[in-house]
């Protein structure tokens, strides 16, 4: 079969410069498909994390005079684009001083922002849950974005640790009012999640026909934190963001790049693993001896190699933008701002040290919430853009990484 990847090389995903107007490169795309396939009845494309500007089409072969492809579906495929239009974020009200934390456990002020440039966070308390600040947090990317909660197609709720087992999108789609039942549902991948939701609404868009698809990232990790190790409660916070992403001509594309990837090796970690809860005794053993019915069970508090996830982040985040800048066609000299997931102060300077880019232009807001897991990214863009740092027409090089292991990294424009 035929490289596709030199015939939809303008799926959005890997294309020239964003100062550059759409070329000619673009538009012969469907007559040079249907010449391509003359013998195809069906093109099912799908991307692959890590080969993001290749993709791959299976085919069942049939005569020419069986050709289904509609002219309308290869048009969506080679001219649609996709933007970010709005952001929003909300955070709890309870503020959690470095100073209160060194009431609970062995530290102090100086200790905790010294190692890890955190100076505050913010806890869920009293009625507060999370799904209520990825609501908030919606309703202020919709309000930016001036698009009804009914026109949205689809939620993804990027979160590890939601309000239900079973997932939190569905009620944020029915809070919000989406009066067409649109898809909702949750993604987990730690503080790579709003990555992964990036990438997924990219795909729905550009090949699935969706037209506004809300990405949120939020996180609760208090809850799943031991407060009395201050080697990691002292990192976390809770907090939500969002944006939402809408069609566009492809000229207009807003989405330039990605690079994606998972490492199962180094999941031990960083975890919170469900385990099984023991009886009154401490035994571990089924009252039966034949293992049923299964005992409650629960998961545990995260637990945490700090040594071993900054060199995993270190050596493989400015790997991962350097190629998504690639696909884009890209250079280190092309992005405004550098925005990474908000773990540690070191972490955010070692990167941007190896990647050569000043601190002015980097986006942080650690000291004012730590680690917020999968909702540091949209929370410190939401933050950036509402105070006019970030403006139409930046270019951002956006990198997540974190438990699984997983890390990945997004070139995109604002508006």
């Amino acid at each position: 079969m035929a490289n596709t990847t030199q015939i939809l090389g303008g799926f959005g995903i890997s294309r020239t410069r964003q100062h550059q107007p759409p070329t000619s490169y673009f538009m012969p795309a469907v007559p040079i498909l249907r010449r391509r396939f003359s013998r195809i009845q069906r093109v099912e494309c799908s991307f692959f994390v890590g080969t993001i500007n290749n993709i791959t089409c299976s085919t069942t072969s049939k005569g020419a005079d069986e050709l289904s492809l509609n002219q309308s579906q290869l048009s969506r495929l080679v001219n649609t684009g996709c933007k970010l239009v709005g952001c929003g974020s909300a955070v709890p009200s309870l503020k959690v001083s470095n100073d209160d934390l060194a009431k609970i456990v062995d530290t102090n002020d100086e200790w905790i922002s010294v190692r890890t440039g955190i100076r505050n966070r913010r806890v869920l308390s009293g009625k507060e849950n999370l799904t209520g600040l990825a609501i908030e947090a919606s309703r202020k990317a919709l309000e930016m974005a001036e698009v009804n909660p009914k026109d949205v197609d689809l939620i993804l709720m990027c979160s590890s640790t939601g309000d239900d087992r079973f997932g939190s999108a569905p009620l944020i789609q029915k809070a919000l009012g989406c009066k067409s039942n649109p898809l909702a549902f949750d993604i987990t991948a730690a503080c790579s999640g709003f990555l992964l939701g990036l990438f997924s609404a990219t795909c729905y868009i550009k090949a699935g026909g969706f037209k506004n698809v809300l990405v949120i990232g939020a996180d609760a990790i208090s809850r799943c934190v031991d407060w009395t190790d201050r080697g990691s409660c002292i990192l976390f916070g809770d907090a939500a963001g969002a944006v939402l992403m809408q069609a566009c001509d492809i000229g207009e594309d807003g989405l330039f790049g990605f690079d994606l990837h998972s490492d199962g090796d180094g999941k031990r970690h960083l975890i919170a693993p469900f385990i099984e809860n023991e009886t009154e005794d401490g035994s571990s053993t089924s009252h039966s001896g034949s293992g049923f019915p299964p005992k409650g069970s629960s998961y545990s508090c995260l637990k945490m190699n700090g040594i071993e996830i900054f060199k995993f982040a270190v050596r493989v985040v400015p790997q991962s933008i350097e190629a998504a800048l690639d696909k884009a066609g890209f250079t280190q000299s092309d992005f405004d701002w550098l925005l990474l997931h908000q773990a540690n102060r070191r972490i955010i300077d070692a990167i941007a040290t190896r990647l050569e880019v000043p601190s002015e232009r980097v986006i942080s807001n650690l000291a004012n919430y730590g680690n917020t897991s999968a909702a540091s990214i949209p929370l410190a863009l939401d933050e950036a853009v509402r105070s006019g740092k970030v403006q139409a027409g930046h270019v951002i090089a956006a990198a997540g990484f974190g438990a699984g292991l997983t890390w990945g990294s997004a070139i995109l424009r604002w508006r």
